[in-house]
């Protein structure tokens, strides 16, 4: 076989679709963001980042900053091991102890991305568990696919958000059949939120597990921060809560939080932590900091709201198209991968903004879109300069619509 020949054509094919998937190279400035310099070969740009999954602009706040600084210092630079063998730091262990205080647990397991822990955690579960048989939300994020798909359990998918459907899937199993049901709070394309009582009711009925994926929730929803479940008062009634420390905490690394018996089962049999190195004490120090921060202060959460209010009005009043939901991610409507990168390029080009353009497979085809994430980091001046540039975009599409129907 001509292994090159092969890459080309299927690298080919993708471009031809129009997502072919391009890095942008930037660099962000501690205490500017979401200004940061693009390299372009040896020259450099500066530009505004609005797609970015650091919601809350933690990744540059002082109080992270200097506890990521002082454990650097105190403790060096990597974990020096697995979890098991040398590689437990006793800031690995403070951060545990606060994910679990955050979310009302007896225990928490950290692992090296949130992608791992619901591969890892999802995995473990459904694969060591005898005959379980997992159900699974349609739109679950890969990460929670690839977990079910590597335990090998049978699976049910369930049409997206509806506890109803859920409940029918469900009602073809026995009780002897242990049951583990996956979802997510945040679904971070659409934006939309599940309906978490609705579908805990149901797992209940049915004597079933309950695993919630919160990544893009933790941290922005609750008094404390810990997600959609807490500021619903559901989260004593979940079995696993999964989080991400690389979103709204803005430091990197993923967990699972439950009881003390399911955490340690995890941890005893889950080859994805066994066999990872332990996250930099530093970065597990800047989590803690983070979270215990975003635990006292909700100035950060309040002004993020005021930001994403002021976004979706002016959109409106445009008369943009973006969907409605009731979450902080405003997915602008498109609709075409060509037109989609075609306007993601023009808006980099001429006005230095960045919107990463989303298509296939990361959405479905004929729903590409523009996905924007604003921050209180965000300025009026920001606002308004995305605005502008979104107003004179969309008006030459229509254009060029017009002309073509002409």
């Amino acid at each position: 076989m001509d292994f090159q020949a092969y890459f080309r054509d299927e690298l080919d094919a993708v471009r031809e679709e129009g997502r072919y998937r391009v890095f942008t190279e930037i660099e962000r400035h501690r205490g500017a963001f979401p200004h940061a310099t693009r390299y372009v070969d040896d020259a450099t740009h500066e530009v505004t980042v609005w797609c970015s999954n650091d919601y809350l602009g933690m990744g540059q706040h002082p109080v992270v900053i200097d506890a990521m600084h002082r454990v650097l210092d105190e403790c060096g630079a990597g974990a020096g091991g697995t979890r098991n063998i040398s590689g437990t730091n006793h800031h690995h262990v403070l951060l545990e102890r606060e994910l679990a205080d955050l979310h009302g647990k007896e225990d928490a397991l950290l692992f090296t991305s949130g992608y791992v822990s619901n591969w890892a955690g999802l995995g473990t579960l459904a694969g060591r568990i005898p005959n379980c048989v997992v159900f699974s939300d349609a739109l679950n994020h890969a990460s929670m696919i690839e977990g079910i798909r590597h335990s090998r359990a049978p699976y049910k998918i369930w049409a997206h958000n509806d506890p109803e459907d859920l409940d029918r899937k469900l009602s073809d199993f026995g009780p002897e059949v242990p049951k583990l049901v996956a979802f997510e709070s945040v679904y971070s394309m659409d934006g939309d939120i599940a309906p978490i009582a609705a579908i805990l009711d149901v797992c209940e009925k049915h004597g079933a597990m309950s695993y919630i994926d919160e990544v893009h929730a933790v941290g922005l929803y609750g008094p404390r921060g810990g997600g959609v479940a807490e500021r619903e008062g559901l989260m004593d009634r979940i079995s696993v809560i999964e989080g991400t420390l690389g979103k709204a905490f803005g430091v990197m690394g993923g967990y699972i939080a439950g009881s003390a018996e399911m955490v340690d089962f995890v941890r005893s049999f889950a080859s994805g932590f066994i066999f990872s190195t332990a996250l930099p004490p530093a970065v597990a120090a800047g989590a803690c900091a983070s979270i215990k921060h975003l635990k006292a202060s909700s100035a950060e959460r309040e002004l993020q709201r005021d930001r994403v209010t002021t976004v979706r009005r002016k959109l409106d009043m445009l008369g943009i198209p973006h969907l409605p939901n009731p979450s902080h991610i405003i997915p602008v409507m498109v609709g075409d991968a060509h037109k989609c990168k075609m306007i993601s390029d023009w808006l980099m080009d001429n006005h230095g903004i960045y919107v990463q353009p989303i298509n296939y497979p990361t959405v479905p085809r004929g729903t590409e879109r523009l996905r924007l994430t604003p921050s209180p980091v965000h300025s009026d001046g920001d606002i308004d300069r995305l605005i502008a540039a979104l107003s004179d975009i969309w008006s030459q599409c229509e254009l060029a619509r017009g002309a073509m129907a002409a």
